[in-house]
């Protein structure tokens, strides 16, 4: 009786591999074109400069920056331009008769007598400027500024938080596809070496060695290999989509990225503390308490007296329709008004919802600590389980490929059946999936601690980028008078 040796199981599995200090190399895929290979560093610069998450965040900081020139408007004067230009119809008659006009003693500028009379069709025309300039509103122009800036500087926090999300999300966006084509490749060194198990099954089936249900637990295992490999393919265009979404351009040739968690903390109680204090959605968060509190003041202010000073000057040509008339008027006075029962009580009811909104948002501060800690705890043990996860890892693909080997030798020998080759084949090729996959984890839970902390960012990553600086376009604008351009020219 004739006996085939099995075929050896050669997955080529370290190509895409590279030891378990977090580094994760793949193989080029099918689809990709050769070129120069693309960093995690490369990748993230490119999320930083194009994403439109962050590019549109960014927009929303350079509006929010106008509402400090609004609010400081009010410091400065108003002025205000008026003209009126017409024709008018004079028909006017005194006589010793007793006309209506000489009979109250009427007399346009004079220049008539009681017996004259006057028909004339003129124009007349009227210009003035007024300025007014407030000396107090009840401290709601200060109040207003500090508002604004605080709004600004919640805008600035936001932005951040975006920021730390795209860098996050590239990372993972990356990792992703080097697990993806990893797997892809496991899958089809299993559907290379299953087929060669099929054909030497069919072969011992030939001789009468096996049976025929040896048979169809090869075919069996092959049919669920290609199927594992079609899904594998297919999470693997669904990652290369979102890379592109995310970093904004196709993946090529990725090479092997590292963990960064020399730039952690070293204990988690360390890490929970630098997240209260610097991570961006509580300092957004205290911002917005910041702005809040002086909402209330600003409602309040309303029921304060407003004093203004203004001056005017007017030229009147032709007045009264006299030809050759002309009445200037000049003026300056104080303004002073001071409300007693304001709109039937609704400046009270404002200030009222005012003081609600403030508890609410110093609530929300709260909950956003609460939230933060929780996510630097969660990920941090995500970061502990991944590494441990390596390690078991490492040992089961070792262990399984000793075991497959031996079960394979003894199957030669007539001690194990086809199904005990199948089934180890399977377990070695798990544990080498899960291997992969614990690879990517610890590298996306070390970005995902750092962004839990609130230190995920351009500066702290050390990518070479040009980095965003809001304050540039803050100082531009903060003390504009004029000017309907923005400062790049729109």
């Amino acid at each position: 009786m004739r006996r085939t040796v099995l075929v050896r199981s050669h997955f080529n599995v370290w190509p895409v591999l590279a030891g378990i200090g977090g580094a994760l190399m793949v193989m080029l895929p099918p689809c990709a074109s050769p070129g120069r290979a693309e960093t995690m560093s490369g990748a993230l610069v490119l999320a930083y400069a194009g994403n439109p998450d962050m590019n549109q965040q960014r927009a929303g900081v350079r509006a929010s920056d106008e509402n400090l020139p609004r609010a400081t408007s009010t410091w400065r004067p108003t002025a205000t331009a008026t003209a009126q230009y017409g024709f008018n119809h004079l028909d006017f008659t005194s006589a010793a008769s007793g006309s209506s006009a000489a009979a109250s003693g009427v007399s346009p500028s004079g220049i008539m007598s009681s017996s004259a009379a006057l028909r004339a069709n003129t124009a007349t025309w009227t210009y003035g400027l007024t300025v007014t300039q407030n000396l107090f509103n009840g401290n709601r122009t200060l109040n207003g500024v500090r508002q604004a800036e605080s709004n600004i500087f919640g805008a600035r926090e936001t932005m951040r938080n975006t920021e730390e999300n795209v860098l996050l999300n590239g990372a993972t966006a990356y990792m992703d596809v080097l697990r993806d084509i990893a797997i892809l490749d496991l899958r089809k060194n299993n559907i290379i070496v299953l087929q060669e198990q099929l054909r030497q099954t069919v072969d011992r089936f030939t001789v009468g060695e096996v049976t025929r249900t040896d048979v169809a637990q090869a075919e069996s295992s092959l049919a669920t290999a290609r199927s594992d490999y079609f899904t594998a393919q297919a999470n693997l265009e669904t990652s290369i989509a979102n890379y592109r979404q995310i970093i904004g351009v196709q993946p090529t040739r990725l090479e092997p990225a590292r963990t960064i968690e020399s730039l952690l903390p070293h204990t988690l109680g360390v890490a929970v503390q630098l997240a209260l204090a610097e991570h961006p959605q509580v300092q957004a968060a205290l911002h917005a308490v910041d702005a809040a509190a002086l909402q209330v003041k600003l409602v309040e202010g309303e029921l304060y007296p407003t004093l203004n000073i203004v001056g005017s000057v007017q030229n009147n040509y032709n007045f009264f329709g006299v030809p050759g008339e002309r009445l200037f008027n000049g003026s300056i006075v104080g303004q002073l008004s001071i409300p007693i029962y304001e709109s039937g009580g609704e400046v009270y009811a404002r200030t009222r919802q005012a003081k609600e909104t403030l508890g609410q948002a110093r609530l929300q501060a709260d909950l956003q600590r609460d939230m933060v800690r929780a996510t630097v705890v969660s990920t941090w043990g995500q970061l502990d389980s991944a590494r441990a996860t390596i390690y078991s890892s490492k040992a089961s693909v070792k262990s399984n490929e000793i075991a497959l080997d031996s079960i394979r030798q003894e199957a030669e020998v007539g001690q194990r059946t086809t199904f005990d080759v199948l089934f180890q084949q399977q377990q070695l090729l798990n544990a080498r999936v899960a291997f992969v996959t614990a690879q990517r984890d610890r590298v996306v839970a070390s970005y995902a601690v750092m962004a839990a902390i609130g230190r995920l960012s351009a500066a702290n990553l050390n990518l070479a980028v040009t980095e965003y600086d809001p304050t540039v376009h803050f100082d531009q604008v903060k003390d504009k008078w004029i000017g309907l351009r923005t400062p790049d020219g729109r």
